[in-house]
């Protein structure tokens, strides 16, 4: 038997022209803006960039940067998905309300963010001030960092699990429940499996996001070398400080990271999809 193979669709000028200007605009904006920075980073050659890469200063604030983000998409994934479940499962008086809210972050500006966070833990706040008489250090350490990072980072985790949980049968639920299962074991093994890549999605986005944060942190973290200096603002300092080679070097570092995580992301979605099927 024969197939009847259709023939595909001659492209039309108008459909070419707009590819073409896609295209076209991503370049500009995204692939050349990143090659120029990764030929600019390698003028010196590998092994100048490597020094800039590996001093120490530049070390640790990468791994204070990676350390921060990590804990936070820990407590995101916990705070984001319970969040996520509240919004979708119950009703209540001011629902509407906390949900605009959760996309607050994404509208305010960084930097008030960090403003906000000094004013309510900040060494003259009434908060502060008793954390403090209790040896308790938020501002201008490693605490106030993963509170800036949360606060800029929490509607990717409750945003990615949110239609997922919309959409998710709850007949097998209902059927778990009246053979006796615990809502625990419902949530932990039926629930959880089916937002897991949702959930994965949202964390990634949000590391990613953490990695290149500026604005709250230079707010909360004081800018203190080998304390509290996070890559971003340790790349800052070495534009201030007339040095653009050694804030290539780690900019490349950072660019590789949200590269790699954004292929992991797209993998868990292909993954996602395939699941599905």
């Amino acid at each position: 038997m024969t197939e009847n193979i259709l023939p595909r669709p001659k492209m039309r000028s108008g459909d070419a022209l707009l590819r073409s200007a896609s295209f076209g605009y991503i370049g500009l904006l995204i692939i050349l803006p990143i090659t120029v920075m990764i030929v600019r980073s390698l003028q010196g050659g590998l092994t100048a960039l490597w020094a800039d890469i590996t001093l120490p200063q530049a070390l640790f604030s990468l791994r204070l940067t990676i350390v921060t983000a990590f804990i936070m998409v820990l407590i995101n994934i916990v705070t984001g998905t319970a969040t996520a479940w509240v919004l979708v499962r119950y009703s209540f008086p001011g629902k509407q309300v906390m949900d605009a809210l959760i996309d607050l972050p994404f509208a305010m500006p960084t930097i008030v963010a960090g403003i906000m966070l000094v004013a309510l833990y900040g060494p003259r706040s009434v908060i502060g001030s008793f954390l403090q008489g209790h040896n308790i250090e938020v501002m201008f350490n490693t605490p106030g960092i993963i509170l800036a990072l949360l606060f800029v980072t929490f509607p990717f985790v409750v945003r990615a699990v949110q239609p997922v949980l919309i959409e998710l049968d709850q007949d097998m639920e209902e059927a778990a429940k009246t053979l006796g299962a615990s809502s625990a074991t419902i949530f932990f093994r039926i629930v959880l499996p089916s937002l897991m890549p949702s959930i994965l999605t949202g964390a990634a986005l949000s590391f990613s996001r953490a990695l290149g944060e500026f604005g709250s942190i230079i707010m909360v973290a004081g800018n203190i070398p080998f304390r509290t200096q996070v890559a971003s603002v340790y790349i800052y300092g070495e534009i201030e400080s007339y040095n653009p080679q050694g804030a290539l070097g780690l900019s490349v570092v950072l660019l590789f990271f949200s590269f790699a995580i954004l292929l992991l992301l797209n993998f868990i979605q292909y993954w996602n999809r395939r699941h599905e099927n």
